[in-house]
């Protein structure tokens, strides 16, 4: 298997793909399903996002007497992601330090092809399974976002997508908001008349100043992220743009920050005549799996069975498996064995391909 898996790793991380230019490594990975009897089926999302490749839908039928699951990652990367070369060194594929790798994610994307390679060489009984290889999963999960779950019948899904050593899961994840808060003032001569401008930096200043950040308590972080505004030192500030984002447990304390942050901005432009336009996004909506759910005991019984200590955690970081439980499918998020993800420092272990291999082995026949 080691040499089976490392080549499809290779062969996949050496093809640029980052967020909507996914056209070469979908078609790499149709050819690869292909060969193992699964016929991918392409959705049209492309049309939809600006990208230039869809979503990749495919079922490995299996025992209608057990219920099926879906298994799921994402095709795309983060940038730097454009003239890849990976490196392989002492058992741990690397990036060559000028891009990403791209384990994040098609670590996840050949575990799964390989641990389905191997259940039917195996010839063993076996679940349907559904497998969902989605788009533009690294911009807020556009294309996960777009697709159409009329299509699926599973109601358990593993969304191999998380950081970490093979044998963790995240059943638990945030709701994310951002946010933008555009500031009008007035510009004037700072020299001559400063007292005839409204200063749109100033007024960002005082809100910024009483909008608590970091991590506000146990469930939530809140971010100014970036500020930008002004035109030269020597006249008074007209605009200013400001950034941020809220994550939570909870939704509904979610909400209550945004609220709280609009009108902390919109009491600092009222005090010094200043204006604000604000806008935000809900990206995504908290969820959390009870641990005695089917879907977890399976994890924990196939990492057992391995050899592997199960870790079954939370997560602040969002995934396609948002999109999953908020259509109704209970899914967690599987370590598939990336580190340094989103840097050129990125790497992932032969040892943990092998892992996650096996691990979707064990979910498929469990």
């Amino acid at each position: 298997m080691s040499e089976r898996i490392v080549e499809d790793f290779l062969s996949l991380t050496s093809i640029d793909a980052e967020s909507y230019q996914e056209r070469q490594v979908a078609d790499q990975v149709v050819k690869l399903l292909n060969e193992i009897g699964i016929e991918a089926v392409e959705d049209n999302v492309a049309n939809t996002i600006g990208g230039n490749a869809g979503n990749l839908y495919g079922v490995f039928e299996g025992d209608a007497s057990r219920p099926p699951i879906l298994l799921s990652a994402h095709l795309d990367t983060v940038g730097p992601g454009t003239g890849k070369k990976p490196v392989v060194r002492d058992q741990v594929i690397f990036s060559d330090k000028t891009t990403v790798l791209g384990a994040d994610d098609i670590a996840g994307v050949v575990e799964i092809i390989e641990g389905i390679r191997r259940v039917k060489e195996s010839g063993k009984t076996h679940r349907t399974v559904e497998i969902l290889f989605t788009v533009a999963e690294e911009v807020y999960t556009k294309g996960a976002q777009a697709f159409d779950y009329g299509k699926i019948k599973a109601k358990e899904a593993y969304c191999f997508d998380l950081s970490g050593d093979v044998g963790t899961a995240a059943r638990r994840a945030p709701s994310l908001i951002s946010f933008n808060a555009k500031i009008t003032g007035k510009a004037s001569h700072a020299g001559f008349a400063p007292e005839d401008g409204i200063n749109a930096i100033q007024a960002a200043a005082y809100a910024i100043s009483n909008i608590k950040q970091g991590r506000v308590d146990e469930e939530s972080t809140v971010n100014i992220g970036t500020i930008s505004g002004g035109k030269a030192t020597n006249i008074v500030s007209e605009a200013c743009t400001v950034a941020g984002e809220i994550r939570s447990f909870s939704h509904s304390k979610a909400l209550e920050l945004l609220s709280q942050i609009i009108m902390g901005f919109e009491n600092a432009t009222g005090e010094t005549g200043a204006k604000v336009d604000f806008s935000y996004e809900i990206h995504f909506k908290a969820y959390e799996v009870d641990e005695d759910e089917a879907v977890i005991r399976r994890f924990k019984e196939g990492c057992v069975h391995l050899g592997i200590n199960p870790i079954v955690t939370q997560t602040l970081g969002g995934a396609d498996n948002h999109q999953f439980n908020a259509h109704g499918i209970k899914g967690i998020v599987v370590s598939c064995g990336m580190e340094n993800v989103h840097s050129t420092e990125e790497y992932v272990t032969i040892e943990n391909l092998e892992k996650g291999a096996r691990l979707v082995e064990e979910l498929i026949t469990r």
